[in-house]
């Protein structure tokens, strides 16, 4: 039953949609109807500015870094953890404030991951970081992130968090696939486009 209750918080919490509400509050814009219509920070710092969007980001990490740590202090069991992940990143996949709608998980993925496997998450986001400056695309940067979790997390020896990197790394190409579609047609927008 403990394990239930660990699910459905993580699930809540994920659930929670901060970029709207710092979009809607902040500058009085629903990113659901404008930019790129996603909740996410990339989408707020675009409509709002970059302080919203750093806003929106690291309370979106909030969201995966919270739950996880907190059930790290109740069990070590890296099934149960790996769930409480995967619940808090679905909740911000398909959030029941949105109507079963949500953002595409990078960040609310990073947090959570960050508990589990620090070093591979930490080496991630630095990947994610060089391929999204040289290349101009957020969703490259973001798609570098989701292959690298995996493999980084078995090279540094995290190997309970390598079968949840796997199934988030197919999440995030699924959430992605729209991003993937404008890449392939060179159509996608470039952070450095005025």
């Amino acid at each position: 039953m403990l394990w239930i209750f660990w699910l459905v918080f993580a699930y809540f919490l994920g659930s929670l949609p901060f970029g709207l509400f710092i979009a809607k509050i902040g500058c009085g814009i629903d990113p659901r109807t404008e930019g790129s219509k996603n909740t996410g920070a990339t989408n707020v710092a675009r409509l709002c500015g970059f302080k919203y969007g750093v806003a929106a980001l690291l309370l979106d990490i909030a969201k995966g870094f919270i739950p996880v740590l907190m059930a790290s202090q109740y069990s070590h069991n890296w099934m149960f953890l790996s769930l409480v992940a995967l619940s808090a990143v679905l909740g911000h996949v398909f959030s029941i404030f949105l109507d079963m709608r949500g953002g595409k998980a990078v960040a609310t993925t990073i947090g959570a991951f960050l508990v589990l496997a620090p070093a591979a998450t930490l080496w991630a986001v630095i990947f994610c970081v060089a391929v999204i400056m040289l290349s101009g695309y957020v969703s490259m940067g973001s798609l570098t992130l989701a292959v690298a979790l995996p493999v980084l997390a078995l090279f540094t020896g995290s190997f309970g968090a390598v079968l949840l990197g796997c199934v988030l790394t197919i999440i995030l190409f699924w959430t992605h696939r729209e991003n993937i579609r404008r890449l392939a047609t060179g159509d996608e927008n470039s952070w450095k486009k005025k």
